[in-house]
């Protein structure tokens, strides 16, 4: 197996890179308490994307998991979940941070946001999303109790977990470093992840 340099997802920002079918990115949680929200499109048709809607009745799981494969809003897989050192806690419930969010949390100043963060990402690349799709909220940790009711936790990933997503369909990946320091999903702190090109 070959692989890129690492490359740096900087703190509160996002990146975007362009998979062939057979290659692999691998996302590393550098410091432990960083959420990464993930999102992968058709390279041919960005009005197909990963969907984890579409994807929860065929892996019976709220929770997505190493040996998984991640389906499109056509239900077709477009990434397999190949590998994950962590303990597996990530999210599919909850939608990417925006400004509104911040809006809603007290903030009154333009704030960082993954909305954002995923169009800057395409637009480095040359593109732009049809729609901002539910992320896949790598090392996200939010507890859905017997009665329904969700926490927000931090974490539980350590430093140089990592995770390889295998392309299923030539795709674009995008990530964000989420910006979330309101609410403690990220420790409270965000910082830089780091990601890898594989062959």
């Amino acid at each position: 197996m070959t692989a890129s340099e690492i490359l740096t997802l900087p703190a509160r920002k996002g990146r975007a890179s362009r998979l062939s079918k057979g290659q692999a990115i691998k996302i590393i949680n550098t410091h432990g308490h960083q959420v990464v929200d993930t999102w992968a499109f058709n390279a041919e048709d960005l009005r197909e994307f990963m969907s984890h809607e579409h994807s929860r009745p065929l892996t019976g799981s709220i929770f997505p998991k190493e040996g998984q494969h991640l389906h499109t809003n056509r239900r077709r897989s477009i990434l397999f979940f190949e590998e994950d050192t962590s303990p597996g806690v990530h999210d599919t419930l909850i939608a990417s941070c925006d400004d509104y969010r911040y809006g809603l949390l007290g903030c009154t100043e333009y704030h960082d946001n993954c909305t954002d963060n995923l169009h800057a990402a395409l637009r480095q690349i040359g593109l732009i999303p049809p729609d901002v799709p539910a992320p896949l909220n790598l090392w996200m940790n939010i507890p859905v109790g017997q009665d329904g009711q969700i926490i927000w936790g931090e974490p539980v990933s350590k430093p140089g977990d990592y995770v390889v997503l295998r392309a299923q369909m030539d795709c674009i990946v995008a990530m964000s470093a989420c910006p979330q320091d309101i609410l403690p999903v990220n420790g409270g702190k965000p910082v830089e992840a780091h990601y890898q090109i594989l062959s």
